[in-house]
């Protein structure tokens, strides 16, 4: 069982036992552990104590002086590492360096972490076989500011300009709502149907003409996956080449936050884009365990998506590795596991369906939370939520509830060509609703609610003409046709006797049609203008309240952005006196009687920031190793170019370009060839996305710097 003690500057589980940082140092090859006391206390008396040294190392890093030195040493690359590795509770270097790809090379990650073990506030050990990083917990008190502070790792600006504008996307209720009559209105959605079963259902796609319409009514919205996302939500059921309404799905769906609500139909349209097995091209409910592990992997990631702040891809790119590394087995980062399998999406296409979705936007290179208008409680407010510009014609305001929205789309057609979201009540599209069972009183009880009781006095007597007509012809599907009797005279026109196959009672018709499409285009032909198509009579299904549940988040799950207030720490505060305290140890070594080469170590320790007091200065133990050569200094060059192979040591190089530009990489160095009289560094370049291998004449090296390993190894 792990023991780690509680951070108090970050308020999480930080840092391992004193007794386990102390294990990793004894298990050390003896040249690594006293190559590392040396540096900390010079010279070493014999006979070795290795744990009391490890107990005069501890008391050393617990004084107050020493700790002050070592918090003011902690620059921004420092910081960023430091609180890493707490955020990502002690990952395997590889996990770290996935984190900081696209700020940081391997190589250059590397060199950032060595120095850090150097001066002992990040140490290695194995767990499991797995070689992992940890934070020294004897600086507990000194790291807690940094670790607490992750405003660096995910960085954020605040958005130009008033961030309470209209979203004009799908995000708006008022359009949400519009999609829904879209769809439910087109007769005829989908072409005709053809190809095999597919898992209860057949193989559809939307006719032309609806796509070309949806494009001019949504523009910017990829209609079929948004029929897909409907149909796999299961607010909608395919009805041969139609859909029809799932009330009871429907009522659930409304009652969610306006959030909630574009986090499912985030969740479906990722889920019909890249996990369906029929493509574009099928329409099929979805597996709900894997929609609401998905939506609610959305609801968690935009939960840290602030309104009125933008984010780089980077930021957004790093939250969702944090919270991906949450979820399964591997949630150390948040405390706790938040979903029982890894979820696993992959970047781009998750990004996509945010955008599409509405919840992210993008500018530039930087993301933003999309808009959502506050319009989900119009009952309690004074005033028109619409507007009848006309008296069949009505402009939807942002302040009007997404229920009431998608009321008025149930007997409303949307109108084309608009800026604003606009519905228009039609004879047919009041026929529509006259099929869902709406009367013509609830319809006019709707519209004077909504419009503050402005409405055109005209409009009642039309809804009631057109219901009084829409009772006396009505079609069944069976196929049964009954005729009022002042209709029966069609039983005789030519369209409608050719497909009656048997009268049933006066006025009561079964007819040889398999399609009630059929039918309708029939009694048309004879002059009908209005025909009933009221629901078919299905056996009641028992519907299983609450399809989709709220999308709270856990309680007590740990946030990247939770930044407490620091007490010092700061970066960017400790610069100044950086420079002070390496003045002072500058000054005192220019006082020191030394040779060339111990001079030159004891100023690379110092610039390295590993000298912490001035009795390191005074009584250190120097083993002079040359890590860099620069210029005219061949032989330094060839040396350090020869060690770094031999150990397969990365390497830093810089050298000038054709036009006088200072190039550099760093790599790895893997050969030393003789060529013309003059020897060529091989190098492994990591810094791009693919490794490359660079050949570099050491006589027009400018700098070779080697970068030491890690004396934990791996």
């Amino acid at each position: 069982m792990r023991k780690k003690s509680a951070s108090s500057g970050s308020g999480r589980n930080s840092f391992r036992s004193v007794e386990e940082w102390k294990s990793a140092l004894m298990t050390l090859p003896d040249n690594s552990f006293f190559e590392l006391f040396r540096s900390v206390f010079g010279n070493i008396k014999t006979p070795f104590n290795k744990q009391r040294l490890l107990e005069d190392l501890v008391n050393l890093l617990s004084r107050k002086e020493i700790r002050k030195v070592i918090a003011a040493y902690i620059n921004e690359q420092d910081h960023k590492i430091i609180a890493a590795v707490a955020l990502l509770a002690e990952p395997a270097p590889g996990s770290l360096e996935t984190f900081f790809s696209g700020e940081l090379s391997y190589a250059e990650l590397h060199a950032l972490v060595v120095n850090l073990e150097e001066r002992l506030i990040i140490y290695r050990f194995r767990d499991e076989g797995v070689l992992r990083l940890a934070l020294n917990p004897v600086l507990e008190e000194v790291l807690a500011p940094f670790i607490a502070d992750t405003r660096l790792l995910f960085p954020s600006s605040l958005l130009e300009g008033s961030t309470h504008t209209e979203s004009g996307g799908i995000n708006d209720g008022r359009y949400m709502a519009a999609l829904f009559a879209f769809v439910q209105s087109e007769e005829e959605l989908f072409k005709p149907e053809t190809g095999a079963p597919f898992n209860g259902t057949l193989s559809r796609k939307i006719r032309k003409k609806v796509l070309d319409d949806g494009k001019k009514i949504f523009p910017g919205l990829d209609l079929e996956p948004a029929v897909m996302a409907l149909l796999g939500l299961e607010l909608f059921r395919a009805e041969g080449r139609s859909v029809l309404s799932c009330m009871e799905k429907i009522a659930d769906y409304i009652d969610l936050s306006p959030m909630e609500r574009q986090e499912y139909w985030a969740a479906a349209m990722y889920l019909c884009l890249n996990e369906g097995s029929g493509g574009d091209e099928t329409f099929t409910s979805l597996p709900r365990g894997r929609l609401r592990m998905i939506a609610s992997y959305i609801h968690r990631f935009m939960a840290h998506i602030e309104a009125g702040k933008r984010y780089p891809e980077t930021t957004i790119r790093r939250l969702e590795r944090l919270l991906e590394k949450g979820s399964g087995n591997t949630a150390a980062a948040w405390g706790s596991p938040l979903f029982d399998e890894p979820v696993q999406l992959p970047f781009e296409p998750f990004l996509s369906v945010l955008q599409e979705a509405g919840l992210l936007k993008k500018e530039g290179n930087f993301w933003s939370a999309g808009m959502f208008p506050v319009c989900e409680d119009a009952s309690g407010k004074s005033g028109p939520v619409i507007a009848m510009d006309s008296a069949f014609s009505i402009i939807l305001y942002p302040e009007i509830s997404f229920a009431d929205a998608l009321n008025l789309g149930t007997f409303c057609s949307v109108k084309k060509n608009s800026k604003d979201v606009r519905f228009e009540l039609t004879r047919q599209s009041a026929v529509r609703g006259f099929d869902r069972g709406m009367s013509a009183d609830a319809m006019l009880g709707l519209l004077d609610r909504l419009s503050d009781h402005r409405i055109d006095a005209s409009l009642g007597w039309t809804l009631k003409e057109w219901e009084s007509r829409y009772e006396g012809v009505s079609l069944h599907q069976g196929i049964v046709l009954t005729l009022a009797e002042n209709h029966r005279y069609l039983a005789e026109a030519a369209p409608v006797a050719s497909l009656i196959q048997r009268t049933l009672a006066p006025g009561v018709y079964l007819l040889s049609s398999g399609e009630r499409l059929e039918a309708a285009a029939a009694l048309r032909k004879a002059g009908v203008d209005i025909v009933a198509q009221p629901p078919l009579a299905r056996a009641a299904h028992p519907h299983q309240k609450n399809s989709f549940p709220r999308l709270a988040s856990p309680e007590g799950v740990f946030s990247p952005f939770g930044i407490p207030e620091c007490n010092g720490g700061s970066a960017s505060a400790a610069a100044a006196s950086v420079v002070s305290i390496k003045e002072n140890f500058h000054r005192l070594l220019d006082g020191m009687k030394l040779s060339k080469q111990e001079r030159e170590e004891l100023y690379a320790r110092i610039e390295r920031r590993l000298v912490l007091s001035e009795a390191q200065l005074e009584s250190a133990s120097l083993r002079y190793e040359k890590l860099e050569a620069r210029f005219l200094d061949y032989p330094g060059k060839s040396s350090i170019a020869k060690q770094a192979v031999e150990s397969g040591s990365l390497v830093e190089v810089s050298w000038p370009g054709p036009d006088g530009e200072t190039r550099r990489v760093i790599g790895a160095a893997q050969a030393l060839e003789k060529k013309d009289g003059d020897s060529i560094l091989v190098l492994r370049d990591t810094n791009g996305e693919e490794e490359e291998m660079i050949r570099i004449p050491l006589g027009k090296i400018s700098l070779l710097k080697r970068i030491k390993q890690s004396i934990f190894g791996g």
